[in-house]
């Protein structure tokens, strides 16, 4: 099907050393690029070379091993061409959110490129799923395909079937309601329309990829996690420099240390406002 598209359209995939965002890297990249104007698909795949050793236990998932990838390019050597192929495109992963989004933001971090992540969408497959259905990409091509997925964690083979999944979901959909979390109805959701789907399963209390910190029902950032969860982010650490310290120095993505260091800054201007 021809999506309805107002910008560039970004489907990727990657597969890493293992599943920290601080700890590991990506070592393939398989990308799909939809044109808004209608030109032809672009389809790249790449291997990349990581600054540490594949764990045998990554290698039997992907099957990507260290002689693989031993003469390929770094991200280093990757990072410019690869934030010209992807430009001010939208997203659209498989879970990309939760890691695929945040491990790539982290490369670029570590390479001095940061990637601009301001009035990007980003679509993500499995949470469609997730709100439609209530389940993986394989379950996925078989619910919505009838199709089983072979290959599966090549790289750009997943994002060719998140592609294709993505679009047999606007089609399932086309004209359903549901209700959201809180019961409320939502009149046909999926549409072929970016900023519906966008609307739709992005999390707008989610102030970090990661989900580590949301906003509560008092507009209130807070933690999701550890001994401080459900304490404000900003007030708790300024009082608690240890356990900021912690953090900003612990295996977080840097995109949840600077929404910490932001949170804490705007405390402390707004208690010295409250002094003055």
């Amino acid at each position: 099907m021809k999506l309805n598209l107002e910008k560039d359209l970004i489907v990727f995939d990657v597969e890493t050393t293992g599943l920290s965002v601080i700890k590991d890297f990506i070592i393939q990249i398989g990308i799909v690029k939809i044109f808004a104007d209608g030109r032809p698909n672009i389809e790249r795949c790449r291997l990349i070379k990581p600054p540490i050793s594949i764990p045998k236990e990554a290698s039997d998932v992907h099957g990507i091993t260290n002689e693989d990838v031993v003469n390929e390019p770094t991200f280093k050597e990757i990072a410019s061409g690869l934030i010209e192929l992807i430009g001010d495109a939208d997203f659209l992963t498989f879970n990309g959110n939760r890691f695929d989004i945040p491990m790539l933001m982290e490369e670029f971090e570590r390479v001095d490129k940061p990637l601009n992540m301001v009035d990007r969408r980003t679509l993500d497959a499995l949470r469609v799923f997730h709100y439609m259905e209530q389940r993986n990409l394989k379950s996925a091509c078989k619910f919505y395909l009838n199709e089983d997925l072979k290959d599966a964690h090549n790289a750009l083979v997943d994002a060719k079937a998140t592609l294709r999944v993505f679009e047999a979901q606007i089609e399932k959909y086309k004209g359903v309601s549901t209700d959201d979390k809180h019961g409320v109805k939502i009149e046909e959701p999926i549409k072929n329309d970016m900023q519906a789907i966008h609307d739709f399963v992005v999390d707008e209390n989610e102030v970090d990829f990661q989900g580590k910190i949301k906003i509560n029902s008092e507009k209130i950032a807070v933690f999701t996690f550890g001994k401080l969860q459900g304490k404000p982010v900003g007030e708790s650490l300024f009082y608690d420099k240890k356990y900021m310290h912690w953090i900003l120095e612990g295996d977080f993505a840097t995109d949840t240390k600077k929404h910490i260091k932001r949170l804490v800054e705007e405390f402390e201007v707004e208690l010295a406002q409250e002094k003055s």
